[in-house]
């Protein structure tokens, strides 16, 4: 999506606004996703990028530029992965100040006592 839309507003003719819009969405599933999900967004990526913004057939274009995209969405979501584990530390070191909220028991009124039945 983020490549289609760099192409919508011009991305075929700079193909380095594709390439910011695709980094910026892989460094963002990297903050919330596993590495190896994250390597997975990041090889989408580049294919997308690859075919469609310097190949622009459909094809993959193994270039020095799409090299260069290559390592900087591998920068991205490795920027991303260590972004959300600081995140997810920070989660779990940070102290819990709510205290549980715990019912008192109930209190038997007098009218309301329990006779034993025989």
């Amino acid at each position: 999506m983020a490549a289609i839309g760099a192409d919508l507003a011009g991305g075929t003719a700079h193909p380095g606004y594709a390439v910011v819009s695709v980094a910026l969405v892989v460094g963002a599933v990297a903050v919330v996703t596993t590495p190896l999900a994250a390597v997975g967004v990041a090889a989408v990526g580049w294919a997308v990028l690859s075919g469609f913004a310097y190949g622009r057939s459909g094809t993959l274009v193994f270039t020095a530029s799409t090299a260069r995209v290559a390592v900087i969405l591998a920068g991205a979501a490795g920027f991303g992965l260590l972004l959300g584990a600081g995140w997810r530390m920070a989660q779990r070191v940070r102290p819990m100040f709510a205290k549980a909220v715990v019912p008192e028991p109930r209190s038997v009124e007098p009218s309301h006592r329990r006779v034993a039945s025989l």
